[in-house]
């Protein structure tokens, strides 16, 4: 088994910008039954859970055809969980976008609830730019 590295702060500025995050961070606590109408329920749920050195491509295909995608992926970064597919991502995806979401949620945990400036310009504002 392979240690997973922290992401890099470029990885982690990219997955701030990627809209799964941003729709995840958009219907995080809206939809408490997501699971019972996931695009996954048809399918055998090892092929969200590939062996290290397989392609999770089908998984994640299957992933950005589905109604609950955001919802899946919220639930994922909420509880840490960084083994298989979830919301359309791989597990080194959401490791970046792992730290762009706790940023969020611990600096603002009502941020989807409340209105004020756009989700985006939110998470734009935890990784300092490069200049």
């Amino acid at each position: 088994m392979t240690r997973a590295r922290m992401p890099r702060p470029h990885e982690v500025a990219a997955a701030q910008r990627d809209p799964r995050l941003l729709r995840a961070v958009s219907e995080r606590q809206q939809d408490d039954a997501w699971r019972t109408r996931g695009a996954c329920q048809s399918v055998d749920p090892e092929t969200f859970f590939p062996a290290p050195n397989e392609p999770a491509d089908s998984a994640v295909a299957l992933c950005r055809t589905c109604d609950v995608q955001g919802s899946c992926l919220a639930w994922a970064l909420e509880v840490g969980d960084c083994h298989g597919v979830w919301g359309g991502t791989t597990p080194r995806e959401r490791r970046a976008m792992l730290v762009a979401w706790r940023g969020q949620v611990e600096r603002d945990p009502d941020a989807a609830d409340e209105p004020g400036p756009p989700v985006r310009d939110r998470l734009l504002t935890l990784v300092p730019s490069r200049r």
